[in-house]
């Protein structure tokens, strides 16, 4: 494995490897790899010739009072897991490599970006969806992997990249989660030992209205309101940010579960802002 720092490099790799009929996969990161970052860079090496990880906090995703300067980083660690797991390349630029003093330039899909995080977090997926063009732009891949637990991001660049016509296909990988239900975040760093007892309780809850579905009940109001109250009683301390249900395509907001339905949560447990969702109906 290398590690490639310059974004021209990478590029200039990229169209050698493409001249020599080599399939390109991407993982886009932000670091501090955990085995749901893992199972995205076997899931690419399954898919294509070359595999290129990127790792890069990126800072114009991040809003005011966010983590960013708190964000949990290691190279060294990261550099030697995508090398265990058989990565041909690790892109680390700097943030200086990846954004001129005058960058004015954006990328947005805002009819997919005004509910669940996009509600809470208004300049977050402007900044993702810009650092993933970008991304695209410098490894030109065949490919691109992210995984399901940010699943209105996963979206969004699904139509992004439909709407743009970017020559790449964007794959969602299954979240990867502890034995305990838990939803693999490089975030769950921050949970104290009791916050990690209750933390699973996220699932739980969801798998609670699922079954509640199965059962007939498709207002989801109610449904709303019922893990609302599971939340606030079984996880005491926490904070919901969010309990939306939504079109997993177009993440518009469903009154009525009688097709294919999301149910995506966000609930803070003290310096931890988690996320966890569930198809309620395919």
């Amino acid at each position: 494995m290398i590690i490639i720092k310059d974004p021209k490099e990478l590029q200039q790799m990229s169209i050698d490897l493409r001249r020599q009929g080599k399939t390109i996969a991407l993982v886009p990161t932000m670091g501090y790899f955990h085995e749901g970052h893992l199972s995205l860079m076997d899931a690419a090496k399954k898919r294509a010739d070359k595999v290129i990880v990127s790792l890069f906090v990126n800072p114009t995703q991040f809003g005011p009072n966010e983590d960013l300067d708190n964000y949990p980083h290691d190279l060294q660690k990261d550099s030697d897991l995508a090398r265990e797991r058989g990565v041909d390349i690790l892109f680390a630029p700097e943030k200086s490599e990846m954004y001129y003093p005058d960058h004015s330039t954006w990328v947005e899909v805002p009819g997919l970006a005004t509910n669940l995080c996009g509600k809470s977090r208004p300049v977050h997926f402007r900044g993702v969806t810009t650092i993933v063009t970008k991304l695209f732009m410098t490894a030109l891949p065949d490919i691109a992997v992210f995984g399901e637990k940010d699943w209105q991001q996963l979206a969004i660049i699904k139509r992004m990249v439909r709407d743009l016509n970017i020559p790449v296909e964007v794959v969602g990988h299954p979240i990867v989660r502890n034995s305990d239900g838990l939803a693999l975040s490089s975030r769950n760093v921050y949970l104290t030992d009791d916050e990690k007892k209750l933390a699973p309780l996220l699932q739980k809850g969801l798998r609670t209205m699922k079954d509640r579905v199965d059962k007939g009940e498709h207002d989801a109001e109610i449904l709303i309101n019922k893990l609302t109250e599971f939340y606030k009683k079984m996880i005491p301390g926490s904070e919901i940010d969010y309990i939306q249900i939504v079109h997993p395509e177009n993440i518009t907001v469903i009154e009525k579960v009688s097709g294919p339905a999301l149910c995506a949560v966000a609930v803070r447990f003290g310096k931890a802002r988690l996320l966890d969702n569930l198809l309620i109906k395919r």
